[in-house]
């Protein structure tokens, strides 16, 4: 009786949590909404007296808002891509892992498993990196989301603004949106200011309109400096073929731990996540190379371009040359179980 009230309230607060996860969702929604009210009817029909600017401005501000809808939609259902079965241990592997009591001999079965699997990656104590929860052996840039309760080919983060996980399949899409989301910002507040000045000074009536052109004037630019800074990262990142997590916390290789061991030059970095056809790049459509379970490395690269090899000694001659602020400290980054 007592276990089963149990399981009834763990259900219940499962179903809410779930439920709650899609509250900054909503609000982005209502947020986005409203923006395309004040800017289409408030000011477009209604502030804008030139009939040529208001199509012109209309024309504009929907290729934009499609976009970025599209990409946002396609970040949020996007489902996670998770590791195929010959990742996972089968039953019998599974019943002798979890029977034996001695980590050694744990730490070599996995060893043996992951022979036949295109793994490099190791945990830092140098592992094999294995998922307790999924019962798997995690393919290189894989990680658990303890949020989604699963494991994630080249996961990036878990974002609540998208109620989704960022990883292998729809990492392509989420960059897209914050590209989409800076240009619907900017292009809105540059626009609109010129109509706030007006406001500003008097010279136009409507109260109604002056409240939605100013708000829209001050989201717009409040979104587009925190959307552009993170858009920046990003692009960092992706311009160094690095995650989030990767940035935060080195991957260790069978040879040791190698910051850069993704890193194939700017132009083939870019092709990892976007593809090779670059009419594909600004369209939210699925075009990033492979399966997401093994992935090119600097050492397979380094002997068709030596420069590969000579560019991590200048990256950390920089590093050594740099200056740091005295306390300052290291982030570490840890959504993995």
């Amino acid at each position: 009786m007592r276990r089963g009230w149990k399981m009834a309230l763990s259900g219940g607060l499962r179903c809410c949590r779930q439920v709650l996860s899609w509250v900054p969702v909503l609000v982005i929604v209502l947020v986005v909404l409203w923006s395309y009210y004040a800017y289409v009817f408030e000011l477009c029909l209604v502030t804008v007296l030139s009939p040529a600017e208001k199509v012109i401005y209309l024309i504009f501000y929907h290729a934009i808002f499609v976009f970025f809808a599209w990409t946002y939609w396609k970040s949020i259902f996007t489902l996670p891509q998770q590791p195929n079965q010959k990742f996972h241990l089968s039953y019998t592997d599974k019943e002798r892992y979890e029977n034996e009591e001695r980590p050694e001999v744990q730490k070599q079965m996995l060893f043996d498993m992951a022979k036949k699997l295109p793994v490099y990656t190791r945990t830092g104590s140098g592992a094999v990196r294995f998922c307790d929860r999924c019962h798997l052996i995690k393919p290189d840039r894989c990680h658990h989301c303890s949020v989604c309760a699963m494991c994630v080919l080249k996961m990036d983060h878990h974002c609540p603004w998208v109620n989704n996980c960022i990883g292998f399949s729809n990492y392509k899409f989420f960059l897209q949106f914050l590209a989409y989301s800076v240009l619907y910002c900017l292009y809105i507040a540059t626009t609109v200011f010129s109509y706030f000045i007006k406001y500003w000074r008097g010279e136009l009536p409507s109260v109604r309109s002056k409240f939605h052109v100013l708000f829209l004037l001050f989201v717009a630019c409040m979104f587009f400096v925190s959307l552009v800074i993170l858009f920046g990262y990003h692009c960092w990142l992706v311009s160094r073929n690095k995650t989030t997590l990767e940035a935060f916390c080195t991957p260790v290789f069978t040879s040791g731990p190698e910051k850069n061991g993704f890193n194939l030059g700017f132009i083939k970095n870019i092709q990892q996540v976007f593809g090779d056809n670059k009419k594909f790049w600004l369209i939210p459509i699925g075009s990033s190379p492979g399966d997401g379970h093994s992935f090119p490395m600097r050492s397979m690269n380094e002997s068709q371009n030596p420069l590969l090899a000579n560019e991590e000694l200048w990256e950390d001659n920089e590093d050594d040359n740099q200056d740091y602020p005295e306390g300052s400290s290291s982030l570490a980054l840890e959504t993995e179980t």
